[in-house]
């Protein structure tokens, strides 16, 4: 069969507005805010070099979000199926049913593999009847062997994990476009108004009734100077917030104007940390992250998202079977957000001395309130005081922690406020058992800020 996925990078890889960070954002960020030239913070993800954080703390990049933050996410690709079989082949391959989306529309999904395990999380939009783009994560756009301490290990691009799904006769073509398109996100609540000074408020209009503004989960496509971009309304954080797809010959122009005008506007450019920050204090539930959530060796049944991006009524799709079994089985297991004294990332949770699960990650907020710190119990004065900050993160539990009601759902509310479970969080050794002093904290279902993202756009508009 056709290999589509790249060869493992024979060194890290940059992205194209990796230069611009460098030479360009940081004198910009450092003049503005009379900051100190420092080098920026930089991690391996996904193959590529990429910021953590830039002259600005994790956690003031963390708290633009609020006002105005804006992503170089330009490591994620997009991967386009065209062809009169492209929607068959998808529904084969992938958890969402995509028979009657409306073209203009988007979907978020789930690629399994047959065991039921994630591969990769993603957004599919709907270009034509025959034409989709998936939009997936760093990294899984390569198929290759490679050696990590001593054992080979096969990578599967995901565009090569759905076309080996296709069977004779079907017409379809994959092709990987992430060379013609940057992506940039631009999310909080004065993203409107950035995008509208930027692309004009007709770039932000319903395309099937532009008397009103785009719904959430569409994407709009238009021209500007001959060359061809995306904006889709889905926002990695659960705040209101674009996707930007910018064409190569506009993205340096366009990008240092959205970067200039976001910190007028007291905006931020925002790393690797302040995003992570960002999708785990994200809503009621927070949002899942592949390689950390998500995974190959379990089911994502019970995680946040696991309804929208899954449709068990479709007939069949990979990894369908493994999913049925394990939901006819019954499945006990949570995903839940925790607020802790410190950061307990890999640490186990025990309630009353039994291990009830662990956690998937943990990173410092800001945008925590002060009453939910105190609410830990802790020592600590960074945690207690008016201006302080304590962790959050995510943990899979191995039964849900929460009571029901008469209907099943979990009570996450009483009179007496939000319901706080108290846990501990071990390090552990080989065997899994609890070493050390605990750090302390609670599981919670009451969300660390608001979800805004799926609100009417009336409330941002003349912001």
């Amino acid at each position: 069969m056709k290999k589509y996925g790249f060869d493992f990078p024979k060194s890290i890889r940059k992205t194209f507005l990796y230069d611009l960070e460098e030479n360009w954002y940081l004198p910009l960020l450092a003049k503005h805010k009379g900051l100190k030239m420092q080098t920026i913070k930089r991690s391996n993800f996904g193959q590529y070099d990429m910021a953590v954080n830039y002259l600005t703390s994790v956690l003031e990049e963390a708290s633009a979000v609020n006002k105005l933050a804006v992503y170089n996410i330009d490591h994620m690709a997009q991967i386009r199926f065209r062809g009169k079989d492209a929607e068959t082949l998808l529904n084969r391959s992938l958890g969402a049913n995509f028979t009657g989306m409306k073209v203009g529309s988007c979907k978020y999904t789930l690629l399994l593999n047959e065991h039921g395990g994630v591969q990769d999380d993603m957004i599919v939009m709907r270009i034509s009847e025959t034409e989709f783009i998936a939009v997936i994560n760093a990294g899984h756009d390569i198929t290759d062997v490679v050696e990590e301490d001593g054992e080979k290990q096969e990578l599967i691009a995901d565009i090569d994990r759905i076309m080996v799904q296709k069977r004779e006769g079907e017409e379809v073509e994959a092709s990987d476009i992430s060379d013609q398109l940057v992506k940039v996100d631009i999310q909080g609540p004065l993203s409107y108004k950035l995008v509208k000074e930027v692309y004009g408020q007709e770039v932000l209009r319903n395309r099937n009734n532009p008397a009103k503004n785009m719904s959430y989960f569409t994407f709009n496509e238009f021209k500007r100077d001959g060359e061809n971009y995306y904006i889709s309304r889905t926002g990695y954080t659960n705040r209101w917030g674009w996707e930007l797809y910018i064409p190569v010959a506009k993205a340096e122009e366009d990008f240092k104007h959205i970067v200039s005008r976001a910190l007028e506007l007291g905006g931020l450019l925002v790393g690797l940390g302040g995003r992570d920050e960002n999708r785990i204090s994200a809503g009621a539930f927070g949002l899942p992250l592949m390689g950390q959530e998500y995974d190959p060796q379990h089911n994502p049944i019970n995680a946040p998202l696991f309804a929208a991006a899954v449709d068990m009524g479709k007939e069949d799709f990979l990894g369908k079977a493994a999913l049925q079994k394990a939901l006819d089985q019954g499945v006990e297991k949570r995903l839940n957000i925790i607020i802790t004294e410190g950061i307990v990332s890999g640490r186990g949770v025990y309630r009353e001395g039994k291990r009830i699960g662990s956690v998937t990650s943990s990173i410092n907020s800001p945008n925590l309130s002060h009453e939910q710190r105190l609410a830990i119990g802790s020592q600590r004065k960074n945690v207690n005081e008016p201006a302080g900050t304590a962790a959050i993160g995510l943990a899979w539990f191995y039964q849900n922690q929460f009571e029901s009601d008469s209907e099943g759902k979990d009570i996450f509310f009483s009179d007496d406020g939000p319901v706080r479970i108290k846990v501990e969080f071990y390090r552990e050794d080989a065997e899994q058992k609890p070493i050390g002093k605990p750090l302390l904290g609670y599981i919670t279902g009451e969300g660390v800020s608001p979800a805004t993202a799926p609100k009417a756009l009336k409330h941002i508009e003349n912001l």
